[in-house]
């Protein structure tokens, strides 16, 4: 596996570790509709929510919350849009992002509940 995809592994098995500790149940990892893909699809307190994982290595060249593009959270919406319909899930919605910077001190996640909205996009 490349390094980069190995990093990205990473960041994700850290962000379903910090959802399930606030209470999260992760119902999919990396679900796809077409080429696209939401990394994770959770659920907590009946709210679905479609979380975007951003993970670098450091932060020499911007935050990982600047690479969440109007594009790709045009993505996002339609995939979580694909999903509610193939479920047939009528339940509130919500988008986060979750950031993991993983440098040699350890990871730093931060968590960003409702971090866009489809209307935004």
């Amino acid at each position: 596996m490349a390094e980069h995809n190995e990093l990205g592994l990473y960041g994700e098995d850290l962000a379903v570790a910090h959802l399930l500790a606030k209470g999260y149940a992760i119902r999919h990892r990396n679900w796809r509709c077409g080429r696209w893909e939401v990394d994770i699809v959770a659920e907590k307190a009946r709210t679905l929510v479609f979380v975007e994982v951003k993970t670098r290595r450091n932060t020499l060249y911007g935050n990982p919350e600047e690479a969440l593009t109007p594009e790709k959270m045009r993505h996002i919406v339609s995939v979580a849009d694909a999903y509610v319909r193939r479920y047939a899930l009528d339940l509130p919605v919500r988008f986060d992002l979750v950031t993991v910077v993983a440098g040699e001190g350890g990871a730093r996640v931060e968590h960003f509940e409702d971090a866009f909205r489809p209307s935004l996009c």
